[in-house]
């Protein structure tokens, strides 16, 4: 089996932090081998650029708006000593002097009935307001190359939103997956790869169970997170360190 170098990552203990969806967003991406300029749409502590950045040959790109989880981020991508190029500022804002072959996200994609954190951080990385899906898929589509990909994980409830928001940017859904906590249980978050200038029907891939009957991950939901390597930190301490020694 392959092993792919770990990754160590320095994250807020008391802010938002990854998740498996991000894991799995991660392997899905793989299956497209990126290549060429990536883009990494709100890149948090810098996990899904670092492991796209560590496994293929790409030219990466990560945009974070907050700028404590920015510092995360920079910090992430010096320790591991892979190249990714950070830019702090709201995505729908930033000037770009370039397109990208691919852009990539783990968006805000919380509605507005949903419980709403105290925590300032939390909130800016959960709760669509902050990045509006209709926003967030006309702003990505001026920046893709034509025949690249936009490939990222939403709320599955709103599958349909996305489908029709693509479609009308003229960004072809060429791949579905559903990501479910148990095989009886609804599908949380779905997977979608979606090509510029494409004419591709759409296909819908077998789903992805996360837990087994007996509430243990699934064998592939762990062959992800081995794949992944990763190994998270409370960062607090670091940023204590920093500010004392500045």
């Amino acid at each position: 089996m392959e092993s792919r170098r770990r990754v160590f990552l320095y994250q807020s203990a008391k802010g938002y932090r990854y998740n498996s969806d991000t894991i799995f967003l991660y392997d899905f991406v793989s299956r497209f081998a990126p290549k060429g300029r990536v883009l990494d749409i709100g890149c948090g502590s810098g996990i899904l650029s670092l492991l796209l950045a560590r496994d293929f040959p790409v030219d990466v790109t990560a945009v974070e708006k907050q700028t404590e989880v920015a510092l995360y981020a920079e910090h992430n991508y010096s320790l591991n000593a892979v190249p990714v190029s950070l830019r702090e500022g709201d995505f729908l804002k930033l000037p770009f002097d370039e397109r990208f072959d691919y852009i990539v996200s783990n968006p805000p994609f919380y509605g507005g009935g949903s419980l709403r954190s105290p925590n300032s951080s939390v909130d800016i990385s959960r709760h669509a307001e902050h990045l509006p899906a209709d926003e967030l898929v006309k702003r990505t589509a001026s920046l893709l190359e034509n025949r690249g990909y936009f490939i990222f994980c939403y709320d599955a409830k709103q599958c349909d939103l996305l489908l029709s928001l693509l479609r009308e940017a003229k960004i072809n859904p060429e791949y579905l997956r559903f990501v479910h906590p148990k095989a009886d249980r609804e599908a949380k978050i779905v997977l979608i790869a979606a090509r510029k200038g494409s004419r591709a029907l759409l296909r819908v891939l077998p789903p992805l169970i996360v837990f087994d009957e007996n509430g243990e991950y699934a064998a592939e939901a762990l062959e992800a997170f081995r794949r992944a390597n990763t190994h998270s930190i409370k960062g607090e301490r670091w940023i204590e360190e920093r500010e004392c020694t500045r």
